[in-house]
């Protein structure tokens, strides 16, 4: 699952702005956010959601919308989602998008959640993440704060939860939110993040894998270890060294991407849902045997 973030300021597109993240078929019921969005320049309609039945097993399901950035009159941005189950047998992405009012200000949410040992953590970060974000005091004043706190204690609320389950389980939570002119970008994991500008990728994110010497040192000092088993894996079992989940290895697996060239591939194509199922067309062409999920939020300021 991967997010770009294209900006256009410099011409990639005809926008100033891309983000993109991988999803799931079965939690895109959040596209449509017409009703939160603040007031602004007469609204232009939603982008229709596509949804296709999860009983065709190589649908792609996809979807979008559009809003105004707060405070502008030119500036907007549309995005859009595309989710598929691909070579898997079961699906355990899940994904996000959300645009509504905090204290006065619009917050638009992008989120894409790649489950491992089930679904079930993905699905608890689609329903808990943003609602416990929009509800820090301090996510307009302090965000950055915010996103740290919000993170552990959605993780530590997970866990506390998954007490009665016998099975481990886990996500990885790649995300973008939008306040006003800021995006920040908060990755949990090996998602990955990707901003376009003029057409040149630029990493957002990095990986957390176990084999990056900071990692492996981190994890190593919680008297955890790594050890080859066709990839690096932490104790043994799993091959990222960030994520929401895996109680069983929280002691070294704390709570937060993978990049793909995703920028020449959508740069020229101005509906971002179109550009979502471009790019997981593309990702399963080139091999991916894994569920693949994609958001793309296209800024633009005429």
């Amino acid at each position: 699952m991967n997010t770009v973030v294209e900006d256009s300021a410099t011409t990639t597109t005809t926008d100033p702005g891309n983000v993109t993240i991988p999803t799931d078929p079965k939690t895109g019921d959040s596209d449509p956010h017409a009703k939160d969005a603040p007031p602004g320049p007469p609204s232009r309609p939603l982008a229709p959601a596509i949804i296709i039945s999860s009983t065709e097993p190589d649908a792609i399901f996809s979807g979008g919308g559009i809003s105004f950035v707060t405070g502008s009159q030119n500036g907007s941005f549309n995005y859009g989602y595309s989710t598929f189950k691909g070579k898997r047998a079961s699906m355990e992405d899940f994904y996000e998008t959300r645009i509504s009012e905090v204290d006065g200000q619009m917050v638009a949410f992008f989120g894409v959640f790649d489950g491992h040992g089930g679904s079930r953590t993905a699905e608890y970060l689609k329903t808990n993440l943003f609602k416990n974000l929009s509800s820090h005091p301090d996510l307009i004043k302090d965000t950055k704060t915010a996103i740290v706190e919000v993170f552990r204690q959605t993780d530590a609320d997970y866990l506390n939860e998954e007490k009665g389950q016998q099975k481990d389980a886990g996500s990885t939570a790649s995300t973008a939110l939008l306040l006003g002119d800021r995006l920040l970008v908060a990755n949990v994991g090996d998602s990955r993040v990707v901003a376009s500008r003029a057409g040149s990728a630029i990493a957002l994110s990095i990986d957390h894998k176990p084999e990056r010497s900071d990692e492996r040192e981190r994890i190593e000092q919680a008297g955890g270890f790594i050890i080859w088993a066709g990839t690096w894996r932490v104790g043994g079992v799993l091959a990222i060294s960030r994520a929401f989940g895996d109680k069983l290895l929280k002691q070294y697996v704390v709570a937060e991407p993978e990049i793909q060239d995703a920028v020449a591939l959508v740069q020229d194509i101005s509906n971002a849902e179109e550009a979502s199922r471009r790019l997981v067309t593309e990702a399963y062409a080139r091999g991916s045997s894994d569920n693949i999920t994609c958001i793309v939020v296209r800024f633009d300021v005429s």
